[in-house]
């Protein structure tokens, strides 16, 4: 419940700023609903998030622009309940769903299931929206359509990563010695450093090897033992390694975790 309401206050707080060009404070609103449902529980009341269908009619329709809109709305809601709860009880369901039909057809982005935008957006966002879509529908869980849905855009967006990295080779003389100058262009994590390691040359390169991570960024402790993998294949070989270009965090996590993730160090 928790889960489904921060996400809706957060979605509708997006679609308020694309609409009034303004921006919201997210994390003030996360934790301002927060607090309030914590608060709320010691009084009898139930907990509640930002209703995405009122606040766009509220907003596009009755063009609100101020706090004393979303105020009004409590104070109109509160009178419903309290003064004519017996009236509106006796409204029909069917009229109270044709509502929430418009008010969903009046939300939706239309543009987004287009052909034409579909044929440009990448083709694992597409099926992200989709899958989530489809959860949702097959389980009537809002919540669960949303953990389905991030766990699948994570893994789509590691599977891109993993294939970015570049690494380039070039024999370079300093002072009448061989280097074997390699570029390392890319994200380091640990779907990319599993290939890492076999994108250098260990038998044919000079005695001396520099590895430029300038270019790059490490993120996790595997793409630290790959580097460390790649530095014992070389001594195996007699040859030496010095990684050079990293930036302040990759040098500290590296600092602090090299040399004790593997059995041969």
């Amino acid at each position: 419940m928790a889960l489904v309401g921060l996400m809706e206050s957060l979605m509708t707080a997006k679609l308020v700023d694309d609409v009034t060009d303004t921006h919201s404070n997210k994390t003030r609103e996360g934790w301002g609903q927060g607090v309030a449902n914590i608060l709320s529980g010691f009084f009898g009341g139930m907990g509640g998030c930002a209703m995405i269908g009122q606040t766009m009619i509220n907003v596009k329709a009755s063009g609100a622009r101020t706090r004393i809109s979303t105020f009004l709305a409590g104070m109109f809601l509160l009178i419903l309940i309290v003064a004519f709860g017996d009236i509106v009880a006796i409204i029909p369901m069917a009229a109270l769903v044709a509502v929430m039909i418009m008010v969903s057809v009046g939300t939706f982005d239309w543009h987004s299931i287009k052909l034409s935008t579909l044929k440009r957006m990448p083709k694992s966002e597409t099926a992200v929206m989709v899958i989530t879509v489809a959860v949702v529908v097959a389980t009537h869980n809002l919540a669960i359509g949303v953990v389905v849905g991030v766990f699948v855009a994570s893994v789509m967006f590691v599977r891109r990563v993993a294939h970015l990295i570049d690494v380039r080779r070039e024999i370079q003389e300093h002072d009448g010695v061989q280097v074997a100058h390699y570029t390392v262009e890319g994200q380091l994590l640990f779907a990319s450093s599993n290939d890492l390691t076999t994108l250098f040359e260990y038998v044919d390169d000079p005695d001396r090897v520099v590895i430029d991570l300038t270019k790059s960024h490490i993120w996790d402790a595997s793409t630290v033992a790959a580097l460390d993998t790649i530095e014992t294949k070389y001594e195996h070989h007699g040859k030496a390694v010095e990684f050079v270009g990293m930036n302040d965090y990759t040098t500290a996590f590296h600092a602090r975790l090299t040399g004790g993730l593997g059995d041969g160090h």
